[in-house]
């Protein structure tokens, strides 16, 4: 890796950064110095102030108070324009990409060159072709990038960014969407544009990323910028430690499993989407009691389908589920209370779209879909003082913070958040619990409460389908791991394959085609 500490050349400056959004100072006197050709991380919780310092750099806020020097000069970033124009390039977490245009195209677009629109397709291409050949990003020019799978729109959003100029490129979340392939063919890319002399800053909540790829990384908490460190001079475990204010447990501690009968039985279930397309083909599965059902995947890859369709969310094409000893048809209508009935609680992914309310109490949460217990009935009423008790007690056994079951859950943090949904459903006592992305948006304190409570489901007897784009979420919890692929199961292995394995698997590499 780069030597930073003899470079002595500061690609960014940032002294004295303040920002405010009303009472909430996001951004807290902040200073750092990023090294030119180096890879700097950032890592923070949520709400520690990364993504509002980020968006500074670029220009999509304004600091209030605070200096930004690029290469040595004092720099006023307004807006992304400015910041393209000082060698600053972003390549978002959500790809800023027209679906129907051709490689080409997006990367002209807003940069077409004059009137001429075939002249600067020319230069366009002949630009790329450089870029990609020094760069190892080669990308067929003429591919409509809707059709293109996730890595190489990724790497499309790089090339825009080379070619309008950027020495300083900032990623945000880069590898939330890719294999661990194409997340390894990435790190060897932002390897290769470092040695080349340009300066990445790398904002992931993923530890060992910022282990494996970053030369320096500052840790933010609450705003402030409370450490940096050389990276191949600290650890996960202090890095962890700093981003969270105390010391947290990183490996996830379980018994092995004692699985019994299967308690969710699912037969040649096939699901199509609202476009009409089968997001889930011909799957078979059994959860048994006792134990953990990971599914691996990369999102987008019928996941999503699976769980609405097991969860009553979603009306299937055909298949057949048995839930507890209730057989159930999946291509008729059925409801989630129907389920919620059998024993069955459902963890969604999208806890702001699925699972909460965000302009409700947090106490009209904690009962959402089970509002019409007699056990919370109050003769034709609500009995809202009994919910409020049960609800606070929640609060203190989950440590959901603040401790304040009548403030609006919008203002929860996203950690918070997933623990009120978690309380909700665990505390039903299911006998089947579906649960998606369980720390997705989540700080690494409640990452571990939340990996305690679903390995304490699966001790107490339970059956847990677990959906996780996490690859090592998914190898630390699950008992066994299917893996999903175009809408179909292409293997089965256990928690310990390696993860070179899961990732051919998770791009479409089944045993046979291997062989």
């Amino acid at each position: 890796m780069a030597d930073v500490t003899t470079q002595g050349v500061a690609a960014i400056e940032l002294r004295g950064i303040n920002k405010s959004f009303g009472p909430v100072h996001a951004n807290k006197d902040i200073d750092l110095v990023v090294g030119k050709g180096s890879i700097h991380g950032i890592v923070g919780e949520n709400g520690a102030g990364k993504s509002t310092l980020m968006s500074i750099l670029y220009g999509f806020y304004s600091a209030d108070t605070g200096d930004i020097i690029v290469d040595g000069k004092k720099t006023e970033i307004p807006d992304s324009k400015a910041a393209i124009e000082s060698g600053i390039g972003m390549v978002h977490q959500h790809f800023m990409l027209v679906d129907p245009f051709t490689v080409v195209e997006n990367v002209m677009l807003g940069a077409e060159g004059g009137a001429m629109l075939s002249e600067g397709i020319a230069r366009v291409r002949k630009e790329l072709g450089r870029l990609a050949n020094e760069y190892d990003m080669k990308v067929d020019l003429d591919a409509v990038v809707g059709d293109l799978p996730v890595g190489l729109q990724q790497r499309v959003e790089i090339l825009k960014a080379l070619y309008r100029g950027a020495d300083i490129l900032i990623l945000d979340e880069p590898t939330g969407v890719l294999t661990p392939a194409e997340a390894d063919h990435l790190f060897r890319i932002l390897r290769v544009l470092r040695d080349e002399g340009k300066t990445i800053l790398l904002i992931t909540h993923k530890l060992r990323e910022i282990m494996d790829v970053t030369d320096m990384v500052s840790v933010m908490r609450r705003g402030e910028m409370v450490a940096s460190r050389k990276t191949a001079e600290t650890s996960m475990a202090e890095l962890a430690e700093l981003m969270v204010g105390r010391s947290v447990l990183l490996e996830v501690n379980k018994q092995p499993a004692a699985p019994k009968a299967p308690l969710l039985s699912v037969r040649d279930l096939n699901v199509k989407d609202e476009r009409g397309v089968m997001r889930v083909k011909n799957v078979s599965l059994d959860v048994k009691a006792g134990e953990i059902l990971g599914i691996a995947g990369v999102s987008g890859n019928g996941q999503s389908e699976l769980l609405k369709a097991l969860s009553g969310i979603m009306q299937a094409e055909t298949g057949t589920m048995d839930l507890v000893g209730h057989t159930i048809d999946l291509s008729k209508k059925h409801t989630a209370a129907d389920f919620r009935e059998y024993g069955m609680s459902h963890v969604p992914e999208d806890r702001h779209r699925m699972g909460l309310v965000n302009s409700f109490a947090e106490y009209e949460n904690s009962i959402l879909g089970y509002h019409r217990d007699e056990a919370y009935s109050k003769g034709m009423l609500l009995d809202v003082a009994k919910v409020r008790a049960e609800a606070l007690e929640r609060m203190d056994k989950y440590d959901i913070r603040p401790n304040n079951p009548d403030l609006q859950v919008a203002k929860f943090s996203g950690g918070n958040q997933q623990k009120i949904v978690l309380a909700r459903e665990i505390e039903r006592d299911p006998d089947v619990l579906l649960i998606g992305q369980p720390t997705r948006g989540v700080d690494i304190g409640a990452i571990e409460y939340i990996h305690k409570r679903i390995i304490e489901m699966r001790d107490a007897g339970k059956a847990v389908l677990l959906v996780s784009v996490e690859l090592d979420e998914i190898r630390s919890l699950a008992d066994r791991i299917l893996v999903m692929f175009d809408g179909n199961i292409v293997g089965e292995r256990t928690p310990d394959a390696s993860e070179q394995e899961l990732g051919l698997l998770m791009a479409g590499v089944t045993d046979e085609a291997a062989q």
